[in-house]
């Protein structure tokens, strides 16, 4: 993916990286590529460490933080990983998450309601309060994924339109308080990426985001050029309205 953005010598940490052609790896290896320094957070740490052994042999600089995100401490890890080995903290991206729940609303247990919720909304939370320091003093900004379900809200997804939800009202209130500190803090609200996943799922044909949509606009947000925007719920849809 060509872009007009340069990070270099910023660094960003994105949440969410393990899986290779998710979201979470695209918009990390999308930022190395356009100079920045990567910071690659997942719950696999495997996978992710994986992940960062194919940026550096590209030339990314790149340094793992692995651990389960709704846990604080992990949120803490990552930060210190980025301040201990790059100095600085320039931009949180917060991809952690996903569909888990679906089906009727009178059908959803209480335990799948408090994954949805943990996954999707606890973990952008707990990143992002982990990274306010840092941010601060770089000026930085946070790129929340929020979904189209939060404008578009259908049957069977209540669960997760609750979470996705959540995470749309946490971006508009941070991007509040945080503004007199020099932090952006908006997110992005994409439908169905086509992702290797979502294909074996819903099948070719559906319709789909495609994935160089979703890093033109995660870049875009989280670039000096966006310097004027902040709270914004950015849905991109490919057309889908």
């Amino acid at each position: 993916m060509a872009t007009p953005w340069d990070f270099s010598g910023r660094t960003i940490l994105v949440t969410g990286v393990a899986r290779s052609g998710q979201i979470g790896h695209a918009v990390a290896h999308a930022f190395g590529r356009a100079g920045a320094r990567i910071v690659a957070v997942d719950r696999n740490a495997v996978a992710v460490a994986e992940r960062v052994r194919e940026f550096e042999a590209e030339g990314i600089a790149a340094r793992p933080a692995a651990g389960d995100l709704t846990e604080a401490d992990v949120a803490a890890l990552a930060v210190e990983t980025a301040l201990k080995h790059f100095g600085r903290l320039d931009a949180v991206i917060n991809v952690a998450g996903g569909l888990t729940t679906y089906g009727p609303v009178g059908q959803s247990g209480t335990a799948e309601f408090d994954r949805e919720i943990a996954i999707n909304l606890k973990t952008a939370f707990l990143m992002s309060r982990a990274a306010v320091e840092a941010l601060a003093a770089s000026r930085g900004n946070i790129v929340n994924f929020a979904s189209v379900a939060y404008y578009r809200p259908a049957g069977q997804l209540a669960v997760y339109s609750a979470a996705k939800a959540g995470v749309a009202g946490l971006t508009q209130s941070m991007a509040v308080e945080l503004w007199p500190h020099g932090i952006r803090v908006n997110a992005v609200a994409p439908g169905m990426v086509r992702t290797p996943e979502n294909v074996a799922t819903a099948g070719p044909s559906a319709h789909y985001v495609e994935m160089h949509q979703i890093l033109d606009v995660v870049l875009f947000l989280a670039a000096d050029a966006s310097a004027g925007i902040t709270g914004h719920i950015l849905p991109v849809t490919n057309g889908a309205i």
